[in-house]
C-alpha cells in the first residue's frame, strides 16, 4: 500500500506564493508518475500539474502555466508544487496522486493512490 501525506497549504493573499509538498511511502517512488489536483467547493477534483517518474517531463493546467512548477526529489520520496502569483481561483484543496500505469497524465482516474488534501486558501 502507498501512502501519500501533503503539507504546505494555508491561507495566503492575492500574489503571494506557497510550496506544497506531497512525501510517499514507499521503495519505488522513482517508478511513479505523480499528479496534483485540486477540488474547489462544489466543483470537480481537476488536474492541476504532473511530472514523469524521470522528471524529464512536466504538464500543467492552462490556469497555472508560469505560475506554478512541479518537481521531484527521488532521493526524499518528494514531490512539490510551487505556486507563485497566488489568485483567489486558486483557492481549493490540494490532491497529490501517484500511479505506476501509463496513460494521459491529465486524467484523474489512471492515478492509483492518493493523500488526504492540503487546503489553500488566496484571499482577495
Amino acid at each position: 500500500q502507498v501512502q501519500l501525506v501533503e503539507s504546505g497549504g494555508g491561507l495566503v493573499q492575492a500574489g503571494g506564493s506557497l510550496r506544497l509538498s506531497c512525501g510517499v511511502s514507499g521503495r519505488t517512488f522513482s517508478g511513479y508518475d505523480m499528479g496534483w489536483f485540486r477540488q474547489a467547493p462544489g466543483k470537480e477534483r481537476e488536474f492541476v500539474a504532473a511530472i514523469s517518474r524521470d522528471a524529464d517531463s512536466t504538464y500543467y493546467a492552462d490556469s497555472v502555466k508560469g505560475r506554478f512548477t512541479i518537481s521531484r526529489d527521488n532521493g526524499k520520496n518528494t514531490v512539490y508544487l510551487q505556486m507563485n502569483s497566488l489568485k483567489p481561483e486558486d483557492t481549493a484543496t490540494y490532491y497529490c496522486a501517484v500511479r505506476r500505469q501509463f496513460g494521459s497524465y491529465y486524467v484523474r482516474s489512471t492515478y492509483e493512490y492518493w493523500g488526504q488534501g492540503t487546503q489553500v486558501t488566496v484571499s482577495s
